[in-house]
């Protein structure tokens, strides 16, 4: 597995890395994509990527203008997908993008970071420390190194892997009722059917292409996000820990680490 040394495309190059950019002020629709009293932890988050997150290389100088739109809001849209009170894994999650965002976006999420760097993970720690976040675990990982000793109700990626890889590594963290979300674009449909036998051989029902966010794309605020929604053919058949038996913040294993902080 090769996953924990691909960078996410809003990671810099050498010649991104110039310092912090000016984050431009949030755009009105941001409102109705968050909470009205989490608003004032998107914008903490929001600064966090535009300083620390340039000046660290996480994302790029030339990514600071269009945050809100390309990022913030793309991951935000995402929340209102997810079940209540869902158990949530972010698969290579490197700044924290989508996990962190779905974490602020929804205070009843039990969110795990799983992301291997280790200037990622730092970082990750010390955003969901200043934010105040208790509803965030950070696990310096790969995906296989949780398979076995935890399972989710939602398991999320973003600008990971192509579908077929993506799929091996997340869905074992996948509950019997659960659901894989891999944020994907123009791409979705072609990847879909590149990856049809491998999701096959997985176990996988046939893959769900879903369109969110129409309703703001209409209004011209926002563009939509698409993502490719996999669950299990068979939920009796699948033989993973459900969370009743391990919870999905309970020990790891390997080189994991783990890190949960209250405000």
């Amino acid at each position: 597995m090769k996953h924990d040394d691909k960078a996410p495309p809003v990671s810099p190059g050498p010649e991104d890395r110039e310092g912090p950019g000016v984050l431009p002020s949030p755009p009105a629709v941001l409102g109705e994509v968050f909470p009205a009293d989490r608003l004032d932890l998107v914008l903490a988050y929001a600064e966090l990527l535009a300083t620390d997150g340039v000046v660290r290389g996480l994302i790029g100088p030339r990514e600071t203008p269009r945050l809100w739109e390309r990022h913030l809001i793309n991951c935000g849209l995402l929340a209102a997908a997810l079940p209540a009170d869902a158990s949530v894994a972010d698969v290579g999650s490197g700044a924290g993008l989508p996990g962190l965002v779905l974490a602020i976006a929804r205070a009843d999420l039990r969110v795990t970071l799983i992301e291997p760097l280790l200037r990622r993970t730092t970082f990750l720690e010390e955003a969901v420390d200043q934010l105040g976040l208790d509803n965030v675990t950070v696990i310096r990982g790969r995906a296989d190194a949780v398979h076995g000793t935890a399972s989710f109700d939602v398991v999320t990626a973003r600008a990971v892997a192509a579908l077929d890889k993506l799929a091996t590594w997340c869905m074992p963290l996948v509950a019997p009722e659960g659901a894989l979300l891999a944020m994907k674009g123009t791409s979705a449909e072609e990847e879909v059917a590149e990856a049809t036998p491998t999701l096959a051989r997985l176990g996988c029902a046939p893959a769900v292409i879903e369109e969110l966010g129409a309703e703001l794309a209409a209004e011209g605020a926002v563009e939509p996000i698409r993502i490719v929604r996999l669950s299990w053919a068979d939920p009796a058949r699948v033989s993973l820990p459900l969370r009743g038996q391990r919870d999905s913040r309970g020990s790891r294993r390997g080189s994991t680490k783990k890190k949960r902080r209250k405000s």
